[in-house]
């Protein structure tokens, strides 16, 4: 088993828990008004579990407003661009895709 614990990832804006292992878990923390640019991540399904803060998420077209406590499951060949609202910290586990 291995442990790591949330408060401790401290790269910003992303910091990886477990590195080369899978699946890749993430911490993504954002200053408000703070975004990641539009990107894709074909080879992975995408689950991102927001733990503090509003984020705006751009997938593809489309913009979903997220609060603290939402859980949001997207398959990466989505473009994502998450943008802060408030100061926001997200926890994202990209598993490799299952088809």
């Amino acid at each position: 088993m291995n442990r790591v614990r949330f408060e401790d990832l401290d790269a910003a804006p992303h910091a990886v828990a477990f590195p080369d292992a899978e699946p890749r878990v993430v911490k993504l923390a954002l200053d408000a008004g703070e975004r990641v640019e539009p990107h894709t991540h074909p080879e992975r399904e995408i689950v991102l579990s927001l733990r503090a803060g509003e984020l705006d998420l751009d997938l593809d077209d489309e913009t979903h407003e997220l609060s603290a406590g939402d859980v949001v499951r997207f398959d990466g060949r989505r473009e994502v661009s998450p943008e802060a609202v408030t100061d926001a910290e997200a926890l994202l586990v990209l598993a490799p895709r299952s088809d």
